[in-house]
Formats: structure tokens, C-alpha cells, sequence
């Protein structure tokens, strides 16, 4: 395997001699406003090493002195010294100047290319300045047609051969087009370039002002390329287009179109690469946001995901917690239940004895004691599991049921406007509508010391999803100013809620607590739960 060292050399070699090649074929192309070899230059300079410069500007001279002994010197070796050797040398020092600041090789946003047009603008400038010096040593009295021609001619040209050259050489080297790109824009090449330059070749056979429409009718394909493939397609059809409008002036015989050829290719050049330029990055921001959308997208997928097993944990732990509270009631109702009743029923067998041995009073304390301890019994068997609910169903449960004489035992008027059939509705969500009114009311006897309490209920079905909306409120000193949060209030009220996937809003009011509950089920119960 050779080694880094040894390549080195090879590779300068080919490095020159391409560009020793390059010269040469592209120096024909100098006339009529085709200035391809400054354009070769401004490029090769831009994208080679510094350490490289050297070799190219020997190259370069190599070509020139070669071209100009075939056509016999005819202004000597000092005419030739200083007619080519300032002009790379004033490039040279011009590129060197701007790659130390912010130069770089690169077409990829709109700022890059306006920094590299201004770059090429300065440098034409200085050299079109030096060639001016030059043209006054040269010629002891130039005149003012003579200097302005030359001036004009070097000034566009050497700008124009900027635009068509090193946009297409950051293309082979730095920015290569994938096959498909290449293939569409091949495509699009002879479905739009080859009319375009078949028009253009009919409408420059004419005379004038037809082969002037034609040059302007030529942007239009420069434009559309811009459009659809960027600053690549802009520049590769700014090309063709300008080598179509060459050959179309021989052609015909019109001539070159000099200045006025020059300065629409250096308008078209540029505006060209600025909208392709500008197209890339708007693509590639419309890229950017179409992978942040699909990567928020599944981000959002993610979340719902989570949002659900988060319900099902919560509806999960609901369930068990009204079976441990079914279990447990079921327990404290077969046990404690029956032994107070057995209780009771051997007090009363020997209530008779009692009385006889003057014992009557302390059997009808503890008689006492056991009635309040069953009905304490009652309330916590119904707060564990309410029995109503099973026994009447939801909307009579709501109605007639312990929360109606529990409001009532505290002198709350209880207003309630049930609407709809709770069969629709799964037992979870009829659970948790009954223990989310049992609960407002048990707040608003303990806490808001209210005296209305109002009660609307409305069941239906949207869409195949049945839904129960809960309004509750009450005429009380309304909520606190920190709630508490946990424990069995208004947290717990709202736990219950979300974990059904519900929706749990306390409105404002300016007195007593205002609730809107949404509740969605997902499943119907058997048509056997009681209404």
C-alpha cells in the first residue's frame, strides 16, 4: 500500500496536468462573451489547496506561453509577461485575502452564494483595474473608445465566466448530484431545454427585435430549473443556455451580442443562483420540518400510549378498590351483621329476665347501642358499596337514595333533573357517577353549609361512545383558597374522573361550588342493570 508521502506527488502531477488540458480546450472559448479559462481560473483557486497554487498558476502560464508562441508573440516575452502573469497574480492575492476571512466553497444557502458573487465582483473588479493600468503602459496614448471596450469587455466577461464555470465545478466536486436527482434532471432536460433551444434557434434565424425575445424567452427555462432542482439545475442550464445562445449568433450570422449578451447572462447568472439557492433551503427546511413532524408525531403516539396504560393503571386500581370495598362490605355485613343480630335476639330472649332481676334498664341501653351500631353499620356498608346502587339503579339511586337523606337530615333542598338510560353506560362509570355525587354532597353538608344543592344529569351517545354529563353545584361559602389536595375531596374526585378519561372542570361562581363533569364509556352494560 503506498504510502501518504508518495501519493502526494502523483496526485499534483494529475492536478496539473488536468489543469495544463483544461486550459488549453478552454481557451478558444474566450470569444465572443464566453470568458470560461477566467472562470477556470477563479474556481480552481477557490476549491485547491493553497499549498497547490503554485502548481496551477504554473500551469497556467505553461498554457498561455504555449498559446501565445503558437500565434508568434507578437508583442515579445515583455508583452506577454505583462499582459498574463498580473492578472492570476491579482486573483491569487484577491482569493487569498477572502479565503482568510469568510470565503468558502459553497452554493448550499443563499448567504454563501451572495458572498461568493461579491467575492467574484471584487476580484473582477481588481483585475479590470490592473488590465486598465496595463492597457496605459502598453499603449502610450489609448483612447477613451478603446479603454472603455476593453474595460467593459473584461468587467462582464470575466463575471459571466465566473457564473458558468465555478457553480459547475463545486457541483463535481463538493455538492454531486444523487442518481435520481440526476436522472429527474436529465429528464426535465429533454422535455423543457430541448424546445427552449429550438424555439430560441427558430426566433434568432429573424431579424432584430426577434433574436432579442429570444435571449429574454431564454430565462424561462433558467428559471424553471432553478425552481425545480436548485442552484445545480440553475447553473448547469445556464450553461447550456448560454452556449445555445453562442452558437445560435454564429448560426444566424448576427454576430455576438457583446455587451448587452454579456450583461443579460451576468443578470440571468446571478438571480438564477440566488432563487436556486434559496430554493435548496427552503426544501431542506421543508425536509427538517416534515422529519420534526413525523418525530413529533411519534412522540405524540408515544404519549397516547402512555396516556392510556396511565388510564387503564388508574381505571385498573378502581376496579380493585371497589372490589376490596364489595368484598370487604360483604364481609362486615355476613359477620358483624349477623352476630349483631344474634345479639339483639338473645338480648331480647332475655330481656325478661332482666326486668325480673331489676335489670330492665341495661337491656334497653344495650339494645340501644346495638341500633346505633347497625345503623353506623349501614352507613359504612353504604359508603363501602352501596347497596342502592344495585338494588334501584343509578337514576333512582340518585333520586330516592341515602344521598337524598343525608342532604334532607341537614335541610338541603335537593333539586335533581335526570335525563337518559344508564344501561348505555359501563358499571365503572355509573360507580363513579354515584360516588362523585355522594361526594359533592357530603362536602356541601359538611363544608359549604348549603342550603340548595342541584343535581342535572344527561346520558346519551355521540359518534357510538356514550357519554354522561354530571352538573353539580351548590349554594354554599364555595371552595377554599388553597384546595387540598389528596385524601377524599376534590382531588379525589377529580382522580376518579381521569381515570375514566373524563373531563373535570370546576367552573367559577360567585357563590357555592360549581362542577361540569364529562364521562365517556367505553363499554355498554347488560341490558339487566337496573335504571
Amino acid at each position: 500500500m503506498p504510502s501518504k508521502s508518495s501519493a502526494l506527488p502523483g496526485s499534483a502531477f494529475l492536478l496539473g496536468l488536468g489543469y495544463f488540458l483544461l486550459w488549453l480546450l478552454l481557451w478558444p472559448t474566450e470569444q465572443p462573451y464566453w470568458m470560461l479559462p477566467y472562470g477556470l481560473r477563479f474556481g480552481a483557486l477557490l476549491l485547491a489547496p493553497i499549498q497547490r497554487w503554485p502548481l496551477l498558476l504554473g500551469a497556467e502560464f505553461a498554457a498561455t506561453g504555449l498559446i501565445s508562441m503558437a500565434h508568434g508573440l507578437p508583442l515579445g516575452w515583455t508583452g506577454f509577461l505583462l499582459g498574463e502573469v498580473p492578472e492570476p497574480t491579482v486573483v491569487a492575492i484577491c482569493l487569498w485575502l477572502m479565503r482568510r476571512a469568510t470565503l468558502h466553497a459553497s452554493l448550499r444557502d443563499p448567504e454563501d452564494v451572495a458572498r461568493l458573487l461579491l467575492s467574484a465582483a471584487f476580484t473582477v473588479a481588481a483585475t479590470t483595474a490592473t488590465d486598465a493600468v496595463l492597457l496605459a503602459l502598453i499603449h502610450a496614448s489609448p483612447t477613451s473608445d478603446l479603454m472603455v471596450q476593453a474595460l467593459g469587455q473584461d468587467l462582464l466577461g470575466n463575471y459571466v465566466g465566473i457564473l458558468l464555470v465555478v457553480p459547475f465545478l463545486i457541483m463535481l466536486t463538493r455538492a454531486r448530484l444523487a442518481k435520481r436527482a440526476l436522472g429527474s434532471l436529465l429528464m426535465d432536460g429533454l422535455l423543457v431545454m430541448l424546445p427552449s433551444l429550438a424555439i430560441l434557434l427558430t426566433l434568432s434565424s429573424h431579424d432584430a427585435p426577434q433574436p432579442q425575445f429570444a435571449r429574454v424567452l431564454s430565462l424561462a427555462p433558467v428559471l424553471f430549473f432553478a425552481f425545480r432542482h436548485g442552484w445545480r439545475g440553475a447553473s448547469l442550464v445556464m450553461l447550456i443556455s448560454s452556449l445555445g445562445m453562442t452558437v445560435v449568433d454564429h448560426m444566424s450570422g448576427h454576430g455576438p451580442a457583446g455587451a448587452p449578451g454579456e450583461l443579460f447572462l451576468a443578470v440571468a447568472g446571478t438571480g438564477a443562483l440566488m432563487l436556486g439557492s434559496a430554493t435548496d433551503a427552503l426544501r431542506r427546511s421543508s425536509e427538517r420540518v416534515a422529519e420534526q413532524n413525523v418525530y413529533l408525531a411519534a412522540v405524540n403516539r408515544r404519549l397516547d400510549h402512555l396516556a392510556r396504560q396511565l388510564r387503564d393503571a388508574a381505571r385498573g386500581n378502581l376496579q380493585a378498590e371497589e372490589n376490596q370495598r364489595r368484598h370487604m362490605a360483604a364481609e362486615l355485613h355476613d359477620e358483624l351483621g349477623q352476630n349483631l343480630t344474634a345479639i339483639q335476639t338473645h338480648l331480647k330472649l332475655a330481656q325478661n329476665r332482666l326486668s325480673q332481676a331489676g335489670m330492665g334498664d341495661i337491656g334497653t341501653s344495650i339494645n340501644g347501642i346495638l341500633g346505633h351500631m347497625r345503623r353506623a353499620l349501614h352507613r359504612l356498608l353504604d359508603d363501602l358499596r352501596p347497596a342502592v346502587l344495585d338494588e334501584f339503579g343509578l337514576l333512582r339511586a340518585l333520586d330516592e337514595g341515602p344521598i337524598r337523606d343525608l342532604l334532607s337530615a341537614a335541610g338541603v333542598t335537593y333539586h335533581t333533573d335526570l335525563h337518559g338510560d344508564p344501561r348505555m353506560l359501563d358499571d365503572d362509570t355509573r360507580t363513579v357517577i354515584y360516588r362523585l355525587v355522594q361526594e359533592s354532597a357530603t362536602n356541601a353538608v359538611k363544608h359549604a353549609q348549603a342550603d340548595v344543592f342541584q343535581l342535572r344529569l344527561r346520558i346519551g351517545e355521540r359518534q357510538g361512545t356514550a357519554l354522561a354529563l354530571l352538573d353539580i353545584r351548590d349554594n354554599g361559602v364555595g371552595l377554599p383558597t388553597r384546595m387540598p389536595r389528596g385524601g377524599r375531596g376534590m382531588q379525589g374526585m377529580r382522580d376518579r374522573v381521569t381515570s375514566l378519561g373524563g373531563l373535570f372542570r370546576v367552573r367559577p361562581e360567585s357563590q357555592g361550588v360549581h362542577l361540569r363533569i364529562l364521562l365517556r364509556s367505553n363499554t355498554s352494560s347488560g341490558d339487566s342493570a337496573r335504571v
